[in-house]
């Protein structure tokens, strides 16, 4: 069934995120006649976050808080939001225009235009013992499960901001916090390194990586390999947290547009992909920054270009919508 009557919207923005949602917001702002399909089935870096003290303006926030902020802000201005889980897009010429086709669990939206923004999931380190042991000890959220490790020894795996960020925010619970990284040296920012570095609860093992997750029932400890010696180690631990990258959410579009290598969306300085009318923004797309304020101002951009894009189609002359 195609929802609304196949009504042809201005825009089906795709994710809840701080991009979707900037988008969402300038969109409506626009007075375009916008959707936003948000999914419960996957959770974004930011509401994953337990500290956001880096957005201009806003100085400690945790990540839920602030895009529930994003959020109350967009439906002020009447964004329409709604929950499904996007399967599919296809793009299709009717009277010489190009629809869109926004496919989900439970219907069809159809739009002049599309704005993804769906994001990332965290990367797996696809060793043994992890996919086994998952929910039993492996966890790619602190914020989510660190209040189940009270009293327990963890470890961290990863060197990235995200990393040291959930490993300070885990000595909160774990009497003992190990970050294992496979370089001499954290990549995070300077504050968050002399964070980790005067906590008394963090520990580190260096250029090192997981060999294998140990345990039968429960997490009870890793296997590391030395990547400078080859010798292996072992740390006894009740849990085990990766933070080693994401995975944009881009499968659903199949091969409707062109993909960076590691599966982002490959887009111009407006945001616009191989696709005209199909937009993409956030940390779906090929970024030298994650961060929440860099996918807000993607998010603006793709509104902007899609405002543009749709205005054209419709013959109007651009700059008579009061944006």
């Amino acid at each position: 069934m195609l929802s609304d009557d196949k009504k042809i919207r201005d825009v089906v923005i795709v994710g809840g995120g701080p991009a979707g949602l900037t988008a969402g917001m300038y969109s409506a702002r626009a007075r375009m006649d916008a959707i936003l399909l948000e999914s419960f089935s996957v959770m974004g870096q930011a509401t994953m976050t337990d500290l956001i003290e880096n957005y201009p303006g806003v100085e400690r926030s945790t990540g839920f808080d602030l895009v529930a902020g994003f959020k109350k802000q967009a439906e002020s201005f009447g964004l329409q939001t709604s929950q499904h889980t996007v399967t599919g897009v296809s793009a299709m010429t009717e009277q010489g225009k190009r629809i869109f086709e926004v496919r989900t669990e439970t219907g069809e939206f159809r739009a002049l235009s599309v704005i993804v923004a769906t994001g990332a999931s965290p990367k797996k380190l696809e060793v043994r013992g992890e996919k086994d042991l998952l929910g039993k000890g492996v966890s790619y959220c602190a914020t989510c499960d660190g209040p189940f490790f009270k009293g327990k020894e963890v470890v961290v795996v990863g060197g990235g901001d995200t990393a040291v960020e959930e490993a300070l925010y885990l000595t909160r619970f774990a009497d003992k916090v190990t970050i294992i990284h496979r370089r001499d040296r954290l990549r995070s920012v300077g504050i968050l390194q002399e964070r980790a570095a005067s906590s008394d609860k963090i520990d580190f093992a260096w250029d090192s990586v997981v060999e294998e997750i140990e345990g039968k029932d429960l997490v009870s400890g890793v296997a590391l390999r030395n990547v400078k010696t080859g010798d292996i180690s072992h740390i006894a631990c009740g849990g085990v947290f990766v933070f080693v990258g994401w995975n944009p959410n881009t499968g659903f579009l199949g091969d409707l547009v062109a993909l960076e290598k590691g599966g982002s969306i490959k887009v111009d300085r407006a945001m616009g992909s191989s696709l005209e009318g199909l937009f993409a923004c956030g940390d779906c797309t090929s970024k030298v920054l994650h961060q929440v304020v860099t996918a807000a101002g993607d998010g603006a951009t793709a509104a902007f270009s899609s405002q543009k894009y749709v205005e054209e189609i419709k013959g109007m002359a651009y700059g008579q919508i009061e944006v």
